[in-house]
């Protein structure tokens, strides 16, 4: 049986309020995985209703093709819908927009050489 002290109860009780939302907000952190075939130099993830692509959120320099990253950025709430956008180290860029983090955990790019555009595969 466990005993609960009126000084530890507070604390408790606090935790168990709070991890359900800390749960909820980390879903929106995903997998990115480079299957394109060249080098991302940054990833930016910005709100659906927002303009503003804000900082790069890769945590690192680069990304090679084959490699993958866990991106954690600040979710500022429970949004679902993102845009998500990469910049590759020629210059060029993709974007997917109002992409529901909240369902997916990894995002995979593939490089379509035939019609020259980035797809993504999410799971």
């Amino acid at each position: 049986m466990i005993r609960w002290s009126t000084m530890r109860w507070p604390l408790a009780a606090a935790f168990l309020i709070t991890a359900p939302l800390a749960a909820e907000a980390a879903k929106q952190d995903f997998t990115l995985v480079n299957h394109t075939g060249y080098q991302i130099d940054s990833v930016y993830v910005s709100q659906s209703s927002s303009n503003d692509w804000g900082k790069d959120v890769m945590g690192r320099d680069t990304l090679d093709d084959g490699e993958s990253v866990d991106i954690s950025f600040e979710h500022g709430g429970r949004t679902c819908h993102w845009d998500i956008r990469v910049e590759y180290h020629d210059g060029d860029k993709a974007e997917w927009s109002n992409v529901n983090l909240c369902d997916i955990s990894r995002v995979t790019l593939h490089w379509n050489r035939q019609n020259q555009e980035t797809r993504a595969t999410v799971e």
